[in-house]
């Protein structure tokens, strides 16, 4: 029987993978139960099922191939679930009644847990006319707003696995708009954001020339193209988004462009997509293929390397016509093209293992050359399973091969695919890995360099207790039972030690040999100046990504896990990284200074008054209690529960920003009210905009909630030092982390992300 290297990668199976019945009990009596239940499943479409079975399993066995999630926790279990991960959305019409039929779609499929991407760019600018109504039309963000409270709908009836991504052109007359949206930290918590840049865009922004703001062929207005880069890039310094996907490039590079246009992705990146599209993942475990390593004779396996790829291509092609769909759309779109996204993860600790310190020169020519094999690889199990299974159906030899990837494959795989066709339109993707790659035995994730090659977390006991684990990186813990404690060679980096000049040449190499795309997070330091900051995206240009993002830790976006070293040798993680939580309420002085907020609910004949109080520890303000009334008398019960509750969260000090995200995810059934020009889901939401709003204006957090009057006004101080993190929403654990554009959690795996 398998022994998981780490436990949280046990705790991660039985979580997340584990087959159990309707009471909660296993099915799944070990994770070779697991590998075996996914194995049959994929195995049940070929013509000798038994074969295919065990070759399937042997490419699961040990952590080699890893599907993604949503693969191995549904394949086999007979639910009627979908094994694809993300979807791209159909393309949003300029209409009010067909803009709310694809917000139907949009619930659909997120209530199957699936991530959606849309591109707004589709729909008129805010101030223009709409015919017929005599009316002006609110803009794309208004009905973002809207996209953003069925996403807190789904998540408050029971999945938290939602995500979503917005994409607008750079030509939009709103760019601006969404560019700056998030800087309200109240407004579009659910989306990831990223402006679409064409090739004109960078030619006018290294011209310094004009820029026209147009839709359906009226110019609006007329911007320097430098000056809006530099709001763009000025917006993710200090907020972390948006994000900017090279869009023509996409394009150009589609293998599919002769059939499809894309302006959306997936809400990772990694997976750019037409309408209706599906994103199907997977990951070769490169750290598993390794062999002598830590040694001169250390290698990646190369016909290991071959055998693996070629079987994981086989089996996400059976994934087409296993999987369930959300909308029949997206069934044919997927059937039609056959599309799928094998990629990696690994990369760092095989790296490593070879000597190789990640972003060198020959860490970035090792990773060109891997990845170049592993496409040549999968394209040729594609040819061959269009021998024996057909081509896909919107197969054209000539305009497919003219496509800018496949003119620099190799010319022996152009004649196999001239020859025979080839089963999948498209094949190499890397995606987040963040929780696979624990459950692997933590190795590093994606092409990601490894974050801290250890760290402390906090793991909850069937009693509600906590025990503190090491949870070690994989190339680590092989080095340790290797070599004893031998310091660890200087090429041992971290993310932190890293210039961002390296994560970019990284990503280029493998972008080289990626047909789709790449998610990856850039991180920066928090001192970088901001030209050398710009300089990294133009980086990315340059080199070729199809896409950047970025995260700079600061006050705005929280800090990143800190690890106790700056040096470029192994950095363990600071043990005292955790918030520490007062084990008795506070006491309460006397007099209290506090404010009270008058809230009026559509539809309530009476307002709701909420007054705050607040303490000063060290100088700092922070809630202490909060009184909620109403001569409502329906509202008295719950008033005086949340009341006792949230004081008694306030009393117990640490961060308590929490209360606010908890409360606006609450949705009512009967529907929610327009405040202050944004979408409200609940009287619930809008106690907790409330409280938002005051943690505000205190400098207890930063953002704003509801524009509501308080009276007095709060006095604006300074906070003490910020938790090193978010807090995470699955586990309560801070240190919440951006990797490959999601927050991750690294006490848990929870993904914002999906």
């Amino acid at each position: 029987m398998t022994r998981f290297a780490v436990p949280i990668a046990e705790q991660i199976w039985n979580m997340k993978y584990r087959m159990k019945d309707a009471e909660g009990q296993p099915v799944d009596a070990s994770v070779e139960d697991s590998w075996r239940r996914v194995a049959r499943d994929l195995a049940r479409v070929e013509n000798d099922p038994a074969l295919w079975e065990d070759r399937f399993f042997a490419a699961l066995e040990d952590f080699k191939y890893l599907p993604a999630g949503r693969i191995l926790a549904g394949a086999g279990t007979g639910r009627s679930v979908t094994l694809f991960n993300c979807f791209v959305m159909g393309t949003v019409p300029d209409s009010m009644g067909g803009i709310f039929d694809m917000l139907k779609e949009a619930a659909l499929t997120m209530q199957q847990g699936g991530g959606i991407g849309y591109d707004f760019s589709t729909i008129r600018p805010r101030g223009a006319v709409v015919k017929g109504v005599a009316a002006d039309a609110s803009g794309p963000l208004s009905f973002m707003d809207v996209w953003d409270a069925m996403c807190r709908t789904i998540m408050s009836a029971g999945s938290r696995r939602g995500a979503m991504m917005a994409t607008m052109r750079c030509d939009h007359p709103d760019v601006e708009q969404f560019i700056e949206a998030k800087q309200d930290s109240a407004r579009l918590r659910m989306f990831n954001l990223s402006v679409l840049i064409t090739d004109d865009f960078m030619e006018a922004v290294r011209a310094d020339g004009p820029w026209e703001l147009k839709f359906d062929g009226r110019v609006y207005r007329t911007v320097q193209a430098l000056d809006l880069w530099n709001r763009i890039m000025k917006a993710t310094y200090d907020f972390a988004e948006p994000g900017v996907i090279f869009i023509d490039r996409i394009n150009t590079a589609n293998n599919l462009n002769y059939v499809e246009t894309i302006a959306a992705t997936n809400p990772c990146g990694e997976q750019p997509l037409p309408p209706y599209g599906a994103c199907l993942l997977g990951s070769i475990n490169l750290a598993r293929l390794v062999t002598d390593p830590f040694t001169d004779a250390a290698q990646l396996d190369p016909q290991g390397l071959d055998d693996l790829v070629r079987t994981a291509v086989r089996m996400m092609d059976n994934v087409v016509d296993a999987s369930k769909f959300p909308l029949e759309a997206q069934a044919e779109e997927a059937r039609n093209k056959r599309r799928i996204g094998l990629g990696v993860t690994g990369l760092a600790d095989a790296l490593l293992m070879l000597g190789l310190r990640y972003g060198a020169d020959d860490a970035v020519e090792q990773t060109r050359v891997w990845m170049k094999a592993i496409a040549r690889s999968a394209y040729l199990a594609s040819v061959d399973l269009a021998k024996e299974k057909g081509a896909f159906p919107l197969f054209d030899a000539e305009k497919y091969l003219a496509s800018g990837f496949m003119s620099k494959m190799d010319e022996d795989v152009r004649d196999a695919i001239r020859e025979h066709g080839i089963r999948n339109a498209l094949l190499t993707s890397i995606a987040p890995t963040g929780t696979i790659s624990l459950y692997a035995g933590n190795v590093s994730s994606g092409i990601e360099p490894v974050f801290a090659y250890a760290y402390t977390r906090k793991v909850l006991q069937k009693d509600g207790s906590r025990t503190e684990e090491e949870v070690v990186d994989y190339a680590v813990q092989m080095w340790r039972d290797l070599k004893g404690d031998a310091e660890l060679p200087a090429y041992f980096v971290n993310a932190q030690t890293l210039a961002p000049r390296d994560h970019v040449a990284m990503q280029a190499a493998a972008q080289e040999w990626v047909d789709s795309s790449i998610s990856k997070t850039i991180n920066c330091p928090e001192d970088i100046g901001f030209e050398e900051f710009k300089d990294v995206y133009l980086a990315a240009w340059d080199l070729g990504c199809k896409g950047c993002t970025t995260y700079r830790p600061n006050a705005v976006t929280g800090s990143v896990l800190s690890v106790s070293e700056t040096t470029e040798k192994a950095p363990e993680a600071d043990k005292g990284a955790d918030v520490v939580y007062l084990t008795e309420p506070l006491d309460r002085p006397a007099a209290l200074e506090g404010a009270t907020y008058k809230l009026k609910w559509p539809g309530s004949e009476h307002a709701i008054y909420i007054t705050i109080n607040d303490i000063v520890q060290g100088n700092h303000r922070r809630p202490f209690e909060i009184f909620i009334n109403s001569k409502n008398m329906e509202h008295y019960a719950w008033t005086v529960a949340l009341t006792r509750m949230v004081s008694a969260v306030f009393r117990r000090g640490g961060d308590v920003s929490f209360v606010v995200e908890e409360l606006k995810a609450v949705f009512d059934p009967r529907g929610g009210a327009w405040m202050s020009g944004r979408y409200v889901p609940s009287i619930l939401a809008a106690i907790g905009g409330v409280i938002e709003r005051h943690l505000v204006e205190t400098g207890f957090m930063a953002g704003e909630g509801l524009g509501l009057k308080s009276d007095p006004k709060a006095e604006v101080v300074a906070v003490g030092e910020a938790p090193r993190g978010p807090a995470c929403s699955a586990c309560g654990q801070y240190g919440m982390r951006m990797v490959e554009g999601c927050m991750t959690c690294p006490s848990c795996g929870h993904s914002k992300c999906g």
